[in-house]
Order: C-alpha cells, then structure tokens, then sequence
C-alpha cells in the first residue's frame, strides 16, 4: 500500500482550517469533492481521521497522528527546497504536554528538560485548569498532562495517571531567620505564614496538621500559584508552606533556607495519559525518567 500524497495534503488543510468550507475555498475545489477525497484516505488507512461534534470537525487519535508525520512530511518538502539553496536540514518531533498553571516552573523543567536538549524534538508546552487540559488530553492536542491531583475517571474517560515524583514539603524562611531552635508547632504558631490556597493538596493537608495540633496560625498570605508563592518568600515577610523545588534556585544561591521539613506532608506530581493505540514514542522515554 502506498500514500496517496494529495490525499494527504487534502487532510493536511482540513486539519489546519478545521472546517471543509474553508479547505475547499484553499484548495479551489469543491466541498463535495473534498470529502471523497478524505473519505479515500480513511478507506486507504482504515482508520477515520476526523469525528464530527456538532458542525466542528475534531480530529481523530488517528487523525492526529496522521496529522504528525503529515506536518512533518510537508515541513520536509519545504526544508528540501530551502536546503538546495541555503544549505539546511533539519528534521524533529513534536511532543506536546499540558501543565496546569499552579503547578511548579521548577519541577516541570526537571521532568522535561532532557527534551529541551535533544536537537530533534520541538516541545510544545500549554498551561491551564486541569478541566481545561483534559479536554485536549481527551480531543488528542496534548500527549500528556502534568498535574498535582488524580482527575476523576470512568469508562469514557479511562485517564491513567502515573505517579512520577513525590516531593516533601518545608516551612521556608531568610537564610538569616532566627528560628531559635523552635519547635514546628512553635514556629507554625508564632511566625507569620504564607500559604498555598485553600483548594490546594499542600492546604488540605497543612489545616489538617494545623488541627491535629490544636493551634492557632498567622495567615499573611494565600496564594494559588507556585511562581507567585515563591516571589513572595523572596519578600521574606514570614514563612512559606512549599515544597522546597518550588524555590530551589533560592535555596541554591543562600538566599533562603529550609527551616524545618514537615514530615506529615508531601506534594505529588502526576502525569496523566490517555489510552492510546498510537503513542507518542518520547512519552514512555519521559515516565520512564521520572519515575
């Protein structure tokens, strides 16, 4: 079997416009003689490349896939005849991953930064609420969401979600804080805090630590993002609830330090996939690292 190349580029515009009216006006042929030729593809591949939700046309698993190497083919084409005149060749993948938007900048690099270094792979990288990314995960945009929390799951939505690092959590003070060798409940009870927001696993956990202990606490400061939640513990007006990646580069320079670890609490990190029969190849490389 072989590629019908116009084919392909016929899916190629489709996929890009995201609508038959618009390709077919691009391409200068009919609407109807466009959806022969897709159908022509799908019939060739055995795999439909496009499900219809409503008037929008969403691509397939397999659509995206397709979509991939079509990408790729073309951009190929393109680097060919730039390449006889400029003397350039390049060839990559595409990895793409969503992360939600409070998770930490610090802990992301660390799980995809080996990608970042790889001279053939183009990382595209989305933030957003975890509904959010889901919903790409799920419509095949995204090849993996990185979160802090399991989402729910049922049989139309089988999510996997692999548990990739589990980092402790520190109460973070100035390099120079006189801690006086405090007890954490007398640390916890005296010094103002800055905390994650109340939605938040690390908050869930630190009230119920708070109860346990039966004492009173100085919120300062609420915060639901990590990147905020770290340029505020650079104020150094009090002390900060974080896992200590969160602030890893202050913690390196001196400029802060990690007063007492919380033994009760950890924060944990998962990357979720969805079943697939077509895989990105980088993915199992990238669980395999983090595991």
């Amino acid at each position: 079997m072989k590629i019908n190349y116009n084919h392909l580029r016929y899916f190629y515009f489709v996929a890009h416009e995201g609508n038959l009216t618009h390709a077919a006006r691009k391409l200068h042929i009919s609407q109807s003689a466009l959806s022969v030729q897709i159908r022509t593809l799908e019939s060739q591949l055995g795999h439909d490349l496009f499900e219809r939700r409503g008037k929008q046309l969403v691509l397939s698993e397999a659509g995206r896939m397709v979509l991939d190497y079509a990408d790729a083919i073309f951009r190929t084409g393109d680097e060919l005849l730039y390449q006889l005149t400029h003397n350039y060749e390049i060839t990559h993948r595409v990895f793409r991953i969503g992360a939600i938007t409070t998770l930490s900048r610090n802990f992301q690099i660390e799980f995809f930064g080996s990608l970042l270094r790889e001279p053939n792979v183009e990382l595209v990288v989305t933030s957003g609420s975890l509904g959010e990314l889901l919903l790409q995960l799920e419509t095949h945009r995204l090849d993996v969401v990185l979160a802090n929390t399991v989402p729910s799951r049922d049989a139309a939505t089988p999510w996997v979600s692999h548990l990739i690092s589990e980092q402790p959590v520190g109460l973070i003070g100035d390099a120079a804080f006189p801690d006086g060798n405090r007890s954490l409940e007398e640390l916890l009870s005296q010094e103002p805090l800055i905390l994650p927001s109340l939605d938040s696993n690390i908050r869930i956990a630190f009230d119920a630590l708070v109860e346990r202990l039966g004492i009173s606490v100085n919120v300062k400061a609420e915060v639901n993002d990590m990147t905020m939640l770290r340029l505020i513990a650079r104020e150094r007006i009090g002390l900060t609830v974080v896992p200590p990646i969160v602030v890893k580069d202050e913690l390196d320079q001196g400029v802060l330090r990690q007063i007492r670890e919380i033994p009760e609490m950890r924060e944990t990190f998962y990357a979720i996939v969805q079943k697939r029969k077509f895989p990105n190849a980088l993915l199992k490389q990238l669980l395999s690292r983090g595991a």
